[in-house]
C-alpha cells in the first residue's frame, strides 16, 4: 500500500485535469508559471493614483499581489479557471436591474465556485500527496485577469474585463495555486481583439472608462451601488438606469458579447424589496451575492435610482 506521503503513481496530466474542470461546469482551464503577473507595474501606479476609490484592502494588500509564492509558499503554478454565468439580466417584477453577476437564486459565487474547485484539489493530491494548493476566487489579492490572460483563457478587453473569445465576458475567475509544477498553456499571451472598437468606453454611462484600460473606481456604478458605503448620488442614480445593483453596460455593448438582452423576472417588485426587515432579507437573499451590499445599502440604491428611472418611463 502507498504511504499518505510518498510521491503519486499517477504523474500530472494537464489534459485530464482540463476533462475534469470542464466536467465541473468551467468554460476554460490554462496554466500558467508562478512568477509575478503580467501589468503588475500598471496595477501598482492605478493603486498610486488612487483610482481604486475607497477600496482600501487593494492598497493594503499589494505586495501580496507581487508574486503567488506571497499566497502559497513554494508555489509552482497557477491554474486559472473561468465558470460562465448567466447572461440573462436579473430584475424586478416592476423591471428595475441588478447585474448578471448576481444571479439571485443561487448562493454566492465565492461559495460555489469554491465548492466546484474541491475536485479538482482531489486530482491535484493524486498527483502528489505532498502537494500543497490553495484556492484563490476574486477577493483574494492576486491579480486575477492577469494570470488568466498568461494562461490563455482569454484576453483583457478595454473595459479590463477578461474576454473569453467564443463566449465573451460573462465569466467568474477562480485560480488554484499548487506547489506541482505543471507546463504552461502559452510560451506568449493571446492577441488583443479589440481592435479599433471603443464601444465599452463611450457606452459607460459614468465615465469611470476614460480610455482604453483607463479606469476609476470612484465613477464607476458597480463600486457606488455595493461596495461603496456613501449614498447614491442625484448623478450616479440617473445614470444607473434603473440599475440599483452593480453595472453591466461596458459588457452589453460588448461585440464578444450576446447581443440580445434577455431579462430574468426573479426578484420581486421595488416595493417589496423597500419593505423588508433583516429577517425578510436573510431569508431571500442571505447567501445570494446582495448580502456582500447588505438591505441598507440595496434600499437607499432604490429609492435613488426609482424617481429618475419612474421620470424616464413616463418620457
Amino acid at each position: 500500500m502507498m504511504r499518505e506521503d510518498s510521491p503519486s503513481r499517477n504523474p500530472p496530466d494537464r489534459a485530464v485535469f482540463e476533462r475534469k474542470a470542464k466536467e465541473l461546469g468551467f468554460l476554460r482551464v490554462g496554466f500558467s508559471p508562478a512568477e509575478a503577473p503580467p501589468h503588475l507595474d500598471a496595477f501598482l501606479e492605478w493603486i498610486a493614483a488612487g483610482r481604486h476609490a475607497g477600496m482600501h484592502w487593494m492598497a493594503s494588500h499589494a505586495d501580496l499581489r507581487r508574486h503567488p509564492a506571497a499566497l502559497l509558499e513554494g508555489c509552482r503554478t497557477v491554474i486559472s479557471l473561468a465558470y460562465p454565468y448567466s447572461p440573462r439580466k436579473p430584475v424586478t417584477t416592476d423591471r428595475f436591474e441588478a447585474a448578471r453577476f448576481t444571479e439571485p437564486r443561487l448562493p454566492d459565487y465565492h461559495d460555489r465556485l469554491r465548492k466546484h474547485a474541491r475536485p479538482l484539489l482531489d486530482l491535484l493530491r493524486s498527483w502528489d500527496p505532498r502537494s500543497r494548493n490553495r484556492i484563490c476566487v476574486d477577493s483574494a489579492p492576486i491579480l486575477e485577469r492577469s494570470f488568466a490572460l498568461r494562461a490563455g483563457v482569454g484576453f483583457i478587453g478595454k473595459n479590463n474585463l477578461l474576454i473569453v473569445p467564443g463566449y465573451g465576458s460573462y465569466v467568474f475567475l477562480l485560480e488554484i495555486l499548487t506547489t506541482i509544477p505543471l507546463k504552461p498553456t502559452l510560451s506568449t499571451p493571446p492577441k488583443d481583439h479589440c481592435g479599433p472598437c471603443n464601444r465599452c468606453i463611450e457606452a459607460c454611462p459614468s465615465g469611470a472608462l476614460s480610455g482604453p484600460r483607463l479606469f476609476d473606481a470612484s465613477l464607476c456604478l458597480s463600486y457606488r451601488t455595493i461596495e461603496c458605503r456613501d449614498p447614491l448620488g442625484a448623478d450616479a442614480a440617473e445614470a444607473a438606469s434603473g440599475c440599483f445593483f452593480g453595472c453591466d453596460v461596458c459588457q452589453e455593448v460588448c461585440p464578444f458579447n450576446p447581443i440580445a438582452v434577455t431579462e430574468d423576472p426573479c426578484l420581486p417588485d421595488a416595493a417589496d424589496i423597500l419593505a423588508m426587515d433583516a429577517e425578510a432579507f436573510a431569508t431571500r437573499f442571505g447567501t445570494s451575492a446582495f448580502a456582500r451590499a447588505g438591505l441598507e445599502k440595496i434600499k437607499g440604491n432604490l429609492l435613488a435610482v426609482m424617481p429618475s428611472e419612474s421620470a424616464r418611463r413616463r418620457g
